[in-house]
């Protein structure tokens, strides 16, 4: 997006709301602070609809038209929950009582995973309770854990924001993707502070910024704006991929060369050891479809390798790639075949 036609070009700042300021986050080697985020949105109340149509129970087949398709009209909680759960009877009653006071923001959609697996298996999900947040046909956040009714609030007040703060902030995210899109960091950086001096704990714009001083390789930095990341959205999606990121780079560090690990499969097809750390490397190098099929053949072949390493393993290249991902959508669905064939 050229600077002529963008309309977040403010000629080296941003402006929301009247208050334009400037990011000193930079991408050539310079010392960089994160911004000092202040203020924030106020939320405006929407009609309250009747009780019946903000919680349901769904099914395999109904998820589609449950969540996806609603989920284009509005965000959409989904719950995996299981009736032998403890956490899960605990933070259902308050997930249930917080969607209905927040008066058709969001609605509520639960899914029992011992009468429907499939879909928690799909999205990787390792423990319940665990609350995906689905925007536009596809999740977007989500926690783990028995929440208290605070912090359940919060995140549902953040995810329903629908007033014109809200979409605010939503524009200036889209902007700042767009901008990664054509390769514009600088401009991407500056609206991630710009978000952030309104809206401090969102985290979509402490990811995002974190993910710019990483690929710059100020990880040091990176790793102190993630710190600011609050401990109830420690475990949101771009959270919780840029970690997911940040450590398979260490995992793969001195690794050596893919070269070898392939003579050792050509010489042995059963080198599980071989094929988990070809996966390790081509994942660093961007072959994301490779990494997951060596993956996936090592489930296969032998799924209690290393304690179910190489399943393990795949979920974290799902986190680190983001459920949208191409590679992430693939992955998933050949591995819930493998694991509920």
């Amino acid at each position: 997006m050229a600077s002529n036609d963008n309309p977040y070009d403010k000629s080296g700042g941003y402006d929301m709301g009247g208050a334009q300021y400037t990011t000193n986050v930079g991408f050539s080697g310079g010392q960089d602070a994160a911004p000092k985020p202040a203020g924030g949105f106020t939320l405006s109340d929407a009609p309250e609809p009747a009780a019946g149509e903000l919680i349901k129970d769904t099914t395999t087949a109904g998820f589609a038209a449950d969540v996806i398709e609603e989920s284009r009209r509005q965000p959409v909680l989904v719950d995996f929950w299981a009736p032998w759960c403890g956490p899960c009877r605990q933070l259902g009653p308050i997930i249930e009582k917080v969607v209905r006071e927040a008066r058709g923001k969001v609605k509520l959609v639960k899914m029992n995973i011992d009468e429907h697996p499939a879909v928690a298996g799909q999205l990787g999900v390792q423990s319940i309770p665990a609350v995906f947040a689905f925007k536009d046909g596809r999740p977007v956040d989500g926690f783990m854990g028995a929440l208290p009714e605070s912090q359940v609030k919060a995140f549902i007040d953040k995810l329903g924001a629908g007033s014109a703060q809200g979409t605010e902030i939503e524009d200036a995210l889209a902007a700042a993707a767009e901008a990664l899109e054509a390769g514009d960091q600088q401009m991407a950086a500056q609206i991630y502070s710009a978000v952030l001096q309104r809206e401090p704990e969102n985290v979509d714009a402490l990811a995002g910024l974190a993910g710019l001083l990483y690929e710059a390789g100020q990880e040091e930095e990176a790793s102190e704006l993630l710190s600011q990341v609050p401990a109830d959205k420690a475990n949101a999606a771009p959270v919780a991929a840029l970690k997911a990121k940040m450590a398979l780079a260490e995992q793969v560090a001195g690794l050596g060369d893919a070269a070898a690990f392939e003579a050792r499969l050509a010489a042995d097809p059963a080198d599980h050891q071989a094929r988990f750390d070809l996966a390790l490397l081509q994942n660093a190098k961007g072959d994301r479809a490779g990494a997951a099929e060596n993956l996936l053949a090592i489930v296969r072949a032998d799924r209690d390798w290393q304690e179910d390493g190489a399943r393990g393993q795949l979920i974290k290249f799902f986190e680190a790639w983001g459920p949208t991902d191409p590679a992430t959508l693939s992955a998933r669905r050949k591995l819930s075949s493998l694991l509920f064939s």
